[in-house]
């Protein structure tokens, strides 16, 4: 018997497993990259092969970038969460994935570590129902942490899994999965706050901000930008991205991206930037007058020179920093 774990590599989901691999049961985790997660990928993936080495149980890591961001991402038929979140649709997404997949790693049912009541707008009961109705997979979906507040499943019912030796926890507190975790030995786990950017409050500023100005044009070349420097919208709706240390600065200069002109101080230290290659004239200048003013003790009395892809533009800084905050998004 083996099964297809939805594994995010926090607790929850460590736990789900332990509990189905204790049964006898092989189990294969599927990590889904959807490209907002908030670690560093290399280090992401280190972390899960040690975990799951550790459980005994094969990883895959399936980058789902640009079918997430075409398909779910801007139009979730659940909305979003506080920010910019489509957790019920993700959700479905993820176990859409698994489902497909139950043949080709000759599977018979998909886990997860989700607890009922936990997240507010994702884990409601509701919630668990609306994800497994918009995945196709109601009755082969397994919630081990909850499942005996749930109705029975086709691998319980079937008596693949003992339901008998799952558990039922509700609610948002962790006091029985970190004793779970004391008494199996599990030392090593992310924070539940480690997850996913789309649920940072200013990460999802600067999503309502993409889809507003520039949905259209939006691919997955474009989230690592997102994670990194300034970002200003400009007035004629330009996207103007600075760098905020000489790491950023590196990362920008070297970004592949088509959609951006690369600008930089010329005669003086300071930010360089990535701004939208269709930028008006105006945004451009405004641009290069932001690029001065957050260099270093830039004279507000004198020019200077910043360039911008083949052109060179000259031009003031704000006598104030603070100008510049209307712009800020």
């Amino acid at each position: 018997m083996r099964a297809l774990s939805l594994f995010s590599g926090g607790l929850d989901s460590i736990l789900s497993v332990k509990l189905i691999v204790d049964q006898g049961i092989e189990v294969i985790a599927l990590h889904f990259d959807t490209g907002f997660g908030g670690t560093k990928v290399n280090q992401k993936h280190e972390y899960l092969r040690r975990v799951t080495d550790r459980l005994g149980v094969q990883l895959e890591i399936l980058d789902i970038k640009e079918q997430f961001v075409s398909d779910v991402l801007f139009e979730p038929k659940y909305g979003y969460g506080k920010n910019f979140n489509p957790c019920i649709d993700c959700h479905a997404n993820m176990f859409r994935w698994a489902l497909r997949l139950l043949d080709r790693y000759d599977a018979k049912f998909v886990i997860s570590g989700e607890v009922v009541g936990q997240r507010p707008m994702s884990q409601r009961v509701v919630a668990l129902k609306q994800v497994e109705e918009l995945s196709g997979g109601k009755d082969l979906i397994l919630r081990p942490l909850s499942a005996k507040l749930l109705p029975p499943t086709l691998p319980e019912r079937e008596g693949w899994v003992d339901r008998e030796k799952l558990l039922g926890i509700e609610g948002r507190g962790r006091a029985v999965q970190l004793e779970l975790a004391r008494k199996w030995g599990i030392t090593e786990y992310e924070t539940p706050a480690g997850g996913c950017l789309l649920t940072d409050p200013h990460f999802g500023k600067k999503m309502k901000d993409i889809a507003k100005y520039d949905r259209k044009i939006f691919d997955v070349a474009d989230i690592p930008l997102l994670k990194t420097g300034r970002h200003f919208r400009l007035p004629d709706g330009a996207k103007l991205i600075l760098g905020r240390n000489e790491k950023e600065n590196n990362f920008l200069m070297k970004a592949v991206n088509p959609k951006f002109i690369k600008m930089s101080p010329m005669d003086i230290l300071g930010p360089d930037a990535l701004l939208l290659k269709t930028a008006s004239d105006s945004d451009k200048q405004l641009a290069a007058k932001i690029i001065i003013t957050y260099s270093k003790q830039p004279d507000p009395s004198r020019e200077y020179t910043v360039k911008a892809g083949d052109e060179e533009i000259k031009i003031k800084p704000f006598a104030d920093k603070s100008e510049t905050d209307k712009f800020k998004i």
